[in-house]
């Protein structure tokens, strides 16, 4: 078995305009001081990192990689999630995700969709410079609008929008392998691939690529009430990256899943600081370890309550509490008897 690596940190939510958090070498330092091993870098932000640069300068990379290192870090991933977001758009969304788009771009469906795509392929060849082999995205959704409709849906509306996200993301798929790397969908409310299902129907859609895998994150499951444990035993297999992230359920008679249109503190679902909300990490860590999970655990940190840094410092302590130093014999060798073929046919009268 493998143990966990970790705590690492997720650099997005924390990223400023102010210090520490406004370059890579000082929130390095800040993310070192608090314990963590690892850091997960948001490609989008250009005060922690040129993406264009990364996959053309080895260099660059090796620099990067070099000023964590002298900061005890290393990179666990990197994450293009609002560049995934943009792969497929639905137009209802136009105008709210072209912010994530580069100015030129946007008002521009078509030409943010291939910047999109290219942005990606960017993301593979710098994971390759970098050294790292698994990648966080999102799908991006054509069918969200439609995910509990009225009226009803026409036959056929959702084998079409999955037949055309998968035709986007098959030659980016390709271009992740053809650099080694895997790319993990992270399973999420908004997207097209938002629980186990939806990504069964693209996976099949996509041949069953070997590079389109997860990214495990129990507090998206929590507020929809998905059994988070069950869905690692079903996809364990494609698990290849773990926010830590947890999350509370509180329906009322008044709201449930939906939250009623209310903002983050008003509603029934909330993302909370590691061991503020409900999620049970214990299980998740004992279920992650029984099936050799190969990656980092990385705080991924939203809360509507506590201070970020707060959580992070907090979070740091969790994860590294909760990893689990596998074992390496069974416990019960001690009263092992060695083996005997002749003993054992003894035992089973077999002659």
């Amino acid at each position: 078995m493998k143990a966990i690596k970790g705590p690492a940190i997720f650099l997005a939510q924390f990223a400023g305009d102010a210090p520490p958090f406004n370059s890579l070498a000082t929130i390095a330092d800040w993310a070192a001081g608090l314990g963590f091993k690892g850091v997960q870098i948001p490609t989008w932000d250009r005060r922690l990192f040129d993406l264009a640069k990364a996959a053309e300068s080895q260099t660059y990379c090796d620099e990067v990689k070099g000023a964590l290192a002298e900061r005890g870090l290393q990179v666990t991933e990197l994450s293009t999630h609002l560049q995934g977001q943009l792969v497929a758009v639905h137009p209802a969304y136009d105008t709210a995700f072209d912010a994530f788009a580069a100015p030129e771009v946007r008002g521009k469906p078509a030409a943010r969709t291939a910047w999109a795509v290219e942005q990606l392929k960017l993301a593979a060849r710098a994971s390759r410079r970098l050294g790292v082999t698994e990648h966080a995205t999102f799908s991006g959704a054509l069918a969200w609008p439609y995910v509990y409709p009225w009226p009803q849906r026409p036959a056929g509306l959702i084998e079409t929008a999955f037949d055309e996200l998968a035709r986007r993301w098959r030659p980016i798929l390709d271009a992740f392998d053809e650099q080694g790397v895997n790319a993990c969908f992270e399973i999420h409310p908004g997207e097209d691939l938002h629980d186990g299902v939806t990504f069964e129907m693209f996976l099949q859609r996509v041949g069953g690529h070997q590079r389109c895998n997860l990214l495990y994150d129990p507090s998206h499951f929590v507020l929809q009430q998905l059994d988070y444990l069950a869905y690692l035993d079903l996809y364990h297999e494609r698990i290849r990256m773990f926010h830590v992230k947890d999350a509370e359920f509180n329906p009322t008679g008044r709201q449930g899943v939906y939250g009623g249109y209310q903002p983050w503190t008003e509603r029934a679902g909330r993302f909370r600081s590691l061991g503020d909300g409900q999620v049970n990490f214990k299980a998740i860590f004992s279920k992650l370890a029984q099936y050799d999970y190969p990656g980092w655990a990385v705080l991924e940190w939203e809360c509507c309550l506590k201070h970020p840094e707060d959580g992070a410092r907090e979070g740091a302590k969790f994860i590294a509490d909760h990893i689990i130093r596998v074992t390496e014999h069974a416990f019960d060798d001690f009263a092992g008897a060695g083996t005997d073929v002749a003993a054992n046919r003894r035992m089973l009268g077999v002659a």
